[in-house]
């Protein structure tokens, strides 16, 4: 699986000044201090998720697909 195809919603957190990045596919959650670092956090974290679960054996949900 390619770790660009997941979903991604970045949200601002004006309480600790962060961007808060979830991955609803995988129910995820990552951060970071300005957006290029929050989304470099996301790919990681997608990555280290899909390598757990193919080495587990777990089933990897597929991404969502763009629906017009």
């Amino acid at each position: 699986m390619n770790p660009l195809h997941y979903s991604m919603t970045i949200q601002w957190d004006d309480q600790d000044n962060i961007y808060i990045v979830s991955v609803p596919e995988l129910k995820v959650k990552t951060h970071g201090k300005i957006y290029e670092e929050a989304i470099k956090n996301a790919l990681e974290v997608i990555e280290l998720w899909l390598e757990v679960a193919m080495q587990d054996g777990r089933p990897i949900p597929p991404p969502h697909k763009y629906v017009a």
